[in-house]
């Protein structure tokens, strides 16, 4: 058995980039056969982390039996209605709204969608970076404006999804369908699975974080502040712009689009584009998802290696939340950010990939 380690560390600790990964040669005999894989040490990376439960765990087993009734939510099933009616309504006020509004509505879309990607995905649920006190802070206010549970609950639901990926477990499973998988899991009652083993993960970390905790226990009122009333109010009173259409486009419209950016990735990222990383697995690699999620639909590689903090080996392609962590760093704001080796992502595409990276 050979083993190789790459690690490679930029000159200055605020812009440091870490390539981490263990390439194992092991050469099995069966007969006159002789078979070589290329593994990847993933213990070794999640130990670097300091965590592995964002790792899948192919010791889960599904229970035996009949499936638990789905039991609806109803106070979802309504608002989740409202909501899309209201976006629908906002798009005829288009046409009426200043410049500036729209420049506003989108300007709050990137930023509570880094809430998201740069915020709950990257830096909290996999630490595949480190942020200073004053991003964390920018970091937790976008996530209030994205609205989509708080950081803890986030955190939870996607290192469950990660560690028990496409079963009963998995808070949004696409095995269910794409209907479930995009926006269903939020309007039934969780699988008992998910509830169990949800429980039984260490989030000690996040419940350290007192910025995290602080925005969990006020987090109804920061949603109503940062998600609808400021992206509402801005247009108003800065160029006096129609309330109406302040609440409706900025807030409303911007909400609900930025909601289905990310269900794509659960639904549309799962079931559509190819495999070149590991095609025993479910989720693919689907630029378009990535260009609506700012980077979030390099899903095979993210669900190969979810401790690199690019989610993508292709840098800023398509990726804007890795250019934005980039510049956190050159400012000093970020640091530590994990990255997997050439060698590490060559030898994974040879030994489980779909054979669709031979062709770019």
């Amino acid at each position: 058995i050979h083993c190789y380690l790459f690690k490679e560390f930029s000159s200055t600790s605020t812009s440091s980039i870490t390539a981490v990964g263990t390439v194992t040669s092991r050469v099995t005999r069966n007969g006159n056969a002789v078979m070589e894989k290329d593994l990847l040490n993933h213990e070794d990376l999640a130990g670097d982390r300091g965590m592995i439960d964002d790792m899948f765990d192919e010791t889960y087993r599904e229970k035996e039996g009949p499936k638990p009734p789905l039991r609806y939510v109803w106070r979802n099933i309504i608002l989740m209605s409202l909501l899309h009616l209201g976006a629908l309504f906002a798009l005829t006020l288009i046409p009426s709204a200043k410049i500036q509004t729209l420049a506003w509505a989108v300007l709050c879309f990137v930023v509570s969608a880094l809430g998201i990607t740069a915020g709950s995905h990257r830096l909290w649920s996999h630490r595949s970076y480190k942020a200073t006190l004053p991003l964390r802070i920018f970091l937790t206010i976008a996530n209030s404006m994205a609205f989509q549970n708080d950081i803890y609950e986030w955190v939870r639901d996607h290192r469950v999804h990660h560690k028990f990926s496409e079963t009963d477990a998995d808070p949004h499973n696409a095995m269910r369908g794409f209907f479930f998988s995009h926006i269903g899991w939020l309007l039934v009652r969780k699988h008992p699975d998910v509830i169990e083993k949800g429980q039984k993960l260490d989030l000690s970390d996040i419940k350290a974080d007192k910025v995290v905790m602080f925005q969990r226990r006020y987090y109804k009122p920061s949603v109503v502040l940062l998600c609808f009333t400021l992206p509402a109010v801005v247009p108003w009173y800065f160029w006096d712009e129609s309330i109406v259409i302040g609440f409706f486009i900025p807030a409303i419209l911007r909400y609900a689009l930025g909601l289905n950016a990310t269900w794509l990735v659960n639904s549309a990222a799962h079931m559509f584009g190819n495999r070149p990383y590991d095609q025993n697995i479910n989720p693919r690699e689907n630029p378009l998802v990535s260009l609506g999620a700012l980077g979030e639909g390099f899903h095979n590689y993210h669900h190969t290696f979810p401790y690199d903090y690019s989610t993508s080996e292709f840098g800023w392609r398509f990726n804007f939340t890795t250019a934005f962590i980039d510049l956190m760093c050159l400012l000093g704001l970020a640091s530590d950010r994990k990255r997997v080796s050439k060698e590490v992502i060559l030898a994974r595409k040879m030994r489980t990939g779909d054979g669709s990276h031979k062709s770019g």
